[in-house]
């Protein structure tokens, strides 16, 4: 029975170390956008920043526990990860949230692990050392699953999820369910209840992707521009254009113009032409009488 617990808890753990591994890749597509956006401003830097603070403290609480080389190993590959994700937020951050990061990197993942780490090291021994740690380590993982929450207001009162990215909150909750059993079987409760309520903070989280998601809308792309078809129009309009300056002529120059003559329409002048031509004809008949 002890055999099938341990061998029970190890492929827990490797399940979890997998879809852990899989919950710290799920915010690439969002590093995507804001490479092609060329800047982050709309989204927040506090997920990675607590993740990597998480990290570093259950390296710590491992190295202390001993015999929890699983819990060592998906943390150290967090801890690079979440440091690449800073540096890329950072990167294409406006200067004010760059400003407001660099503060927070600096709070959380300098100062607070290091009066931590001074605090339960230097002056507190034994298992007291491991309790206040565990304590310690269950609170910021709680944080690591609330954080993503922070952005739920915007979502709601946006009504759009596009800043909540859905296959973090999926892989989380996987995650939780692996890590929860893993703790359980370990009879470390330290790691199995921050586990529970990661749980229902996915699955609130999932549920407000679900209805808030907007469905996908297409880029327009720009019409193709037809010269040919545009010096078309151009030469109607002008045609058109013309017609109608010529309509109005009479209405635009002044009555009183010594230039008067020279609006004489087109039908103006044939008609002169045909009084001319009856003068004529009546002429020549009384000539002939």
């Amino acid at each position: 029975m002890a055999v099938s617990i341990v061998v029970l808890r190890t492929v827990f753990g490797i399940l979890g170390n997998i879809i852990s591994f899989l919950v710290c890749l799920a915010p690439i597509p969002t590093f995507i956008r804001i490479y092609k956006r060329k800047s982050s401003e709309g989204y927040q830097s506090i997920p990675y920043v607590i993740a990597l603070f998480s990290a570093m403290l259950w390296i710590y609480y491992a190295m202390i526990k001993t015999n929890v080389v699983i819990m060592i190993t998906i943390n150290a590959v967090s801890l690079v990860i979440q440091i690449f994700y800073i540096s890329f937020y950072l990167f294409y951050a406006p200067k004010k949230e760059k400003t407001l990061t660099v503060k927070f990197v600096l709070f959380v993942d300098v100062f607070a692990f290091g009066f931590i780490f001074f605090l339960t090291y230097f002056l507190l021994h034994g298992q007291k050392r491991l309790q206040i740690l565990g304590y310690i380590c269950m609170v910021f993982s709680l944080c690591v699953f609330v954080a993503p929450l922070g952005i739920i207001r915007k979502v709601i009162k946006t009504r759009s999820a596009e800043f909540m990215p859905f296959g973090l909150s999926f892989f989380l909750t996987l995650s939780a369910v692996m890590w929860f059993f893993y703790g359980l079987l370990l009879k470390d409760m330290n790691i199995a209840l921050p586990n529970v309520l990661g749980f229902i903070f996915g699955v609130l989280q999932m549920i407000l992707y679900m209805i808030y998601k907007k469905p996908g809308t297409k880029v327009l792309e720009p019409p193709v521009i037809n010269l040919q078809e545009i010096s078309d129009h151009v030469v109607d309009v002008v045609r058109l254009s013309s017609m109608v300056c010529s309509s109005q002529m009479r209405t635009l120059v002044p009555q009183d113009s010594a230039d008067m003559e020279d609006t004489i329409t087109i039908d103006e002048k044939i008609k002169g032409d045909i009084e001319k031509m009856k003068e004529s004809k009546e002429m020549l008949l009384i000539s002939k009488n």
